[in-house]
């Protein structure tokens, strides 16, 4: 049985016991997890497990394997508690539905360009399209839509769309249900102020940045 992702369930949840259920060498894996690994452009979670330090979360098939240090010292059947940087974390949610506001709002009102990458840390969130000109062009109406969604408050609601293979949607009534498997907010809400900036990288390419104003 793979990992049961409590990130999922409960995005907020900052502790949670568990059990180790593989030993491979640096990497472990276990019956349930806080801890999200790098998927979908959004940035792995930090935190430890049994007190020793994530130096790596890797999503392999439905698996998650996490990198400990070298004198870990456990072993299949201990009993760990997974613990995660929330303040990081709560960053990492709110910039990740920034961007996936700003990507849904774009393919919305501008003729759904295509998206050719994402990245979401701590820092920032960015989105890539292909894009002919300025895409700094939109920025005042686009933040004026995205701003009344944030200030409507609206509820986000997660589910599976199948559950074996897992994959996730989130979806806003009466504006978007989008495929996404990453850690979502229970509002809109919480996304709060933010501040968009962009870059041009070339070829036709245009990116918008989405910064927290906080």
């Amino acid at each position: 049985m793979p990992v049961r992702k409590i990130f999922w369930e409960d995005p907020y949840c900052t502790e949670l016991p568990a059990h180790v259920t593989g030993v491979d060498g640096t990497r472990v894996t276990l019956d349930a997890t806080i801890a999200y690994a790098f998927a979908g452009g959004q940035s792995s979670d930090s935190g430890a497990i049994g007190g020793r330090e994530i130096l790596e979360a890797r999503k392999e098939g439905l698996e998650i394997y996490y990198t400990l240090p070298a004198d870990h010292g456990l072993n299949p059947g201990d009993p760990v508690l997974v613990c995660i940087d929330w303040p990081k974390r709560y960053r990492l949610m709110r910039l990740h539905f920034a961007a996936e506001l700003v990507l849904e709002l774009v393919y919305q009102g501008w003729g759904h360009p295509e998206k050719v990458g994402a990245d979401i840390t701590a820092e920032k969130a960015r989105v890539d399209f292909l894009w002919q000109g300025n895409i700094s062009q939109i920025f005042p109406e686009l933040h004026q839509r995205f701003q009344e969604l944030v200030d409507a408050d609206l509820p986000i609601i997660s589910a599976y769309s199948d559950e074996a293979a897992e994959r996730r949607t989130w979806s806003i009534a009466g504006f978007a249900t989008v495929d996404c498997g990453g850690t979502h907010l229970k509002r809109t809400g919480e996304v709060g102020a933010v501040t968009f900036k962009r870059n041009n990288t070339g070829k036709g390419k245009e990116r918008i940045e989405i910064y927290l104003n906080d």
